[in-house]
């Protein structure tokens, strides 16, 4: 088991005060992880000696910028179990979601087919499927929850044995309730009952804190973001199981230079290299560069370490903070549920936006809001929670930290 004290220590960003006297105890993971110091200087260097573009010229730097191109993505692609070929660069999860939707959805979904999707998605794997629902003429049903924790699986059940199921979504881990939804259970479901469907794991959550292998999971489609596991922002990921790839069913939706075979005037025919076929234009070389070495540095730790270590987190945050006055914990209790990466709240008395407000004058950062699953508040009665989320430079002294803090909380309001 890795000590994160040590860990910290690759983190620059991390070593500074925030405020006078206050250094900073990060704990806004879920909305985007800070980046090792490897991570940065793998990007430099190749800024710094080998930038050029991919694929397209014979000189030296050209080579080299294709072989680390190509390099990063075997190392990512097997990070989250696929090959090489499966695995598609995207800005993140949200383009992810809407490459299935674009390249998937429009040429396989017709009037009255069916999504289904849950209450408890972020806002990529919702918004996405009503538009593409507006396009199509499908229909959107979205599976409620129990308890305001977990996936209702009964009515799950009982909406995938619906006639024209074509596509169910869900995510894998809650990024506002840290709930871990049963993957296993869902997909068997719906290969029984709608062997037809495809299915899409929305992982933005999971890859940073568990062990993740796409084939094992044996989901259709899988997205995830560089940002969320150490990576650098504006890269991610979809895995795309290679037989839909193969067969046409998953089409290119972004046209242009490097994914073509040859050009006409009036028309085009394109790639048979799976890589370039979903490689339109320059591809983001040094942010691949820099989740490649993300996922290295990851591997380092050991998977099953980092998701051990996140699971005592969510514990000791859930007991520590179980004891301040007028706090109530959203999501299911970790003693009953699994759930992993934060710890959300809301108070009696005190609003969210105030809370995390006060918080970061005592150099604590969390974030405040819906978290992208306005839907969820809504239906459980939050206007807004207070987010605690974790990552594998986080300590049990940040929670202690976080804890404390709450005694200005009660200072100001008199509480």
């Amino acid at each position: 088991m890795y000590d994160p004290k040590q860990v910290k220590k690759n983190f620059p960003v991390l070593d500074q005060e925030v405020h006078p006297g206050k250094p900073l105890v990060y704990l806004d993971s879920a909305a985007t992880s800070q980046k090792p110091k490897k991570v940065i200087e793998v990007m430099a260097h190749y800024y710094l000696n080998d930038n050029a573009n991919v694929h397209r010229g014979v000189h030296v730097l050209s080579d080299r910028a294709t072989d680390a191109w190509d390099r990063a993505k075997e190392t990512v692609a097997q990070f989250v179990g696929a090959e090489k070929d499966e695995l598609i660069f995207t800005r993140n999860t949200t383009e992810a979601t809407n490459g299935i939707a674009y390249g998937w959805g429009d040429h396989n979904l017709g009037k009255g087919d069916v999504i289904v999707t849950t209450l408890m998605e972020h806002h990529a794997n919702l918004v996405v499927w009503q538009e593409l629902c507006k396009r199509t003429g499908a229909n959107l049903e979205v599976v409620g929850l129990k308890d305001e924790a977990t996936i209702d699986l009964e009515e799950f059940a009982k909406i995938v044995k619906k006639p024209d199921v074509k596509l169910v979504a869900f995510v894998h881990v809650s990024n506002s309730l840290g709930t871990v939804n049963p993957v296993k259970e869902m997909v068997s479901l719906v290969r029984k009952h709608a062997k037809e469907a495809r299915i899409v794991l929305d992982a933005a959550q999971s890859v940073p804190h568990l062990p993740v292998d796409f084939h094992e999971l044996d989901v259709d489609f899988l997205c995830f973001s560089g940002h969320k596991m150490l990576g650098p922002m504006g890269i991610g990921g979809l895995v795309v199981k290679k037989e839909l790839l193969k067969s046409g069913e998953m089409q290119p939706w972004l046209f242009g230079g490097g994914m073509i075979g040859n050009v006409g005037e009036q028309q085009a025919s394109y790639a048979d290299d799976l890589t370039d076929l979903f490689t339109a234009g320059t591809p983001d070389v040094a942010s691949a560069i820099g989740l490649a070495e993300a996922c290295k540095f990851l591997d380092n730790l050991g998977m099953e370490d980092v998701m051990k270590h996140d699971f005592e987190l969510v514990e000791y945050a859930f007991k520590q903070l179980s004891g301040i006055k007028g706090l109530e914990i959203v999501g299911p209790r970790p003693e009953k549920y699994n759930r992993l990466g934060s710890v959300a709240f809301v108070h009696d008395t005190v609003h969210a936006h105030d809370l995390a407000q006060i918080l970061d004058s005592e150099g604590v950062a969390v974030r405040s809001g819906h978290h992208c699953t306005m839907p969820l508040h809504k239906a459980c009665g939050w206007q807004a929670t207070t987010r605690a989320s974790f990552n594998v430079y986080s300590t049990k002294e940040d929670i202690d930290s976080l804890v404390k803090a709450f005694d200005k909380v009660a200072k100001i309001f008199k509480l």
